[in-house]
């Protein structure tokens, strides 16, 4: 599954993200996003944990250099991988 983020509906986006965890992979594409709060930090946190739960793997697209380095200050364990070819 593919999910473009927008910034603004990121927890939100993200929040139903973790409602409907399925199997597979899920990708999360971050081009349009500069920067994220804490509570959407928060939020992605949760996701973290329900992936490693259900055994999902969740790739982060497209990060900002900035965002890239806050999401792995929070350490999100084993199911994250970036796609980091693609970090402006």
């Amino acid at each position: 599954m593919l999910l473009k983020l927008e910034e603004g509906q990121i927890a939100a986006a993200l929040q139903q993200v973790v409602q409907n965890l399925g199997s597979g992979e899920i990708v999360l594409d971050f081009t349009a996003v500069q920067r994220m709060d804490s509570d959407e930090m928060r939020t992605l946190e949760e996701l973290a944990k329900a992936a490693t739960e259900k055994r999902i793997g969740v790739v982060l697209r497209r990060l900002d250099v900035d965002l890239y380095k806050s999401i792995k200050l929070m350490k999100p364990g084993a199911r994250f991988s970036f796609d980091t070819a693609e970090c402006a």
